[in-house]
């Protein structure tokens, strides 16, 4: 099975691309394979169009919360909201979103998704720092249009499958809240390498074996780079598959599940999807 692992922007070029780890999986071993750079969202649509079979972990939030949804009076439906954003502009969405917090009380004005609490994660509504909305708003649509299976959200190609990826979660898991990544050159301090270094030996050690159940193998070279793209990308590909061997292996643990309000393929995530109620 071909994995891939996509540290995503919101406006890939040459000097920040969209980054993908490619590897393949051997039974419970992960093996990187390359790293991909696209340059542009054409190229990235393009690819995944890329024959299957594939499982790909995308580092953007691929729903908005329940409660943000039925305010803004936007479907509910993955399909249906992942037509709504792709035909707005992003200037029109980024002002949907600034309309929509401008009259709140704080605390009020973005929300986070369930399934996101202890994470770490940002609001999917988030629009700066990291701008997890404008990700989310170049990136859901070419899903869409692509046709591929979203696990709970929409059924597509079953051999090309996105699930969304966090690779926040899982360096936590490992090296606690200890930062590893800064893309101003003022920040890119010698202990963040070291972390860098520390994150990637876990994870192909020990440490990543006993929480993914995976042999990982990767070279060094992918804690190079200050601003961890490629790092976080082997961190989404670990993600995907680990979710693959799940659906291969214990498809009941994701079938009793409800997944229709979005989900993080990563293991501290998924206890906190709720069960499907019958009737």
């Amino acid at each position: 099975m071909q994995v891939r692992g996509v540290d995503f922007t919101s406006a890939p070029s040459a000097r920040k691309p969209i980054c993908v780890a490619v590897c393949h999986l051997e039974g419970d071993r992960l093996i990187f394979e390359r790293l991909d750079r696209i340059r542009s969202l054409d190229a990235f649509e393009a690819a995944l169009q890329g024959p299957g079979p594939w499982i790909g972990a995308f580092d953007f939030p691929f729903t908005q919360s329940r409660t943000f949804l039925r305010n803004m009076g936007w479907p509910e439906e993955w399909p249906d909201f992942a037509r709504l954003i792709g035909g707005m502009t992003r200037p029109g969405f980024r002002a949907a979103l600034e309309a929509y917090k401008a009259d709140r009380a704080p605390g009020d004005r973005e929300h986070a998704r369930e399934f996101e609490r202890g994470s770490g994660a940002v609001s999917p509504q988030k629009l700066y720092g990291v701008p997890v909305a404008l990700m989310q708003f170049e990136g859901v649509p070419r899903l869409f249009r692509a046709g591929v299976h979203v696990p709970g959200l929409a059924d597509g190609d079953p051999d090309r499958i996105a699930v969304e990826g966090y690779p926040g979660v899982a360096a936590r898991a490992l090296i606690g809240r200890r930062s590893y990544k800064a893309e101003e050159r003022s920040r890119q301090t010698p202990a963040l390498r070291e972390a860098r270094d520390l994150l990637l030996t876990l994870l192909t050690g020990e440490a990543g074996r006993a929480r993914f159940g995976l042999s990982v193998g990767a070279p060094a070279w992918l804690a190079e780079e200050p601003g961890g793209d490629p790092l976080d990308a082997l961190l989404c590909a670990v993600q995907a598959a680990w979710i693959w061997r799940i659906m291969e292996k214990e498809p009941a643990r994701l079938a009793g599940l409800d997944l229709s309000c979005g989900w993080i393929a990563d293991p501290d995530v998924l206890p906190w999807l709720p069960a499907k109620t019958v009737g």
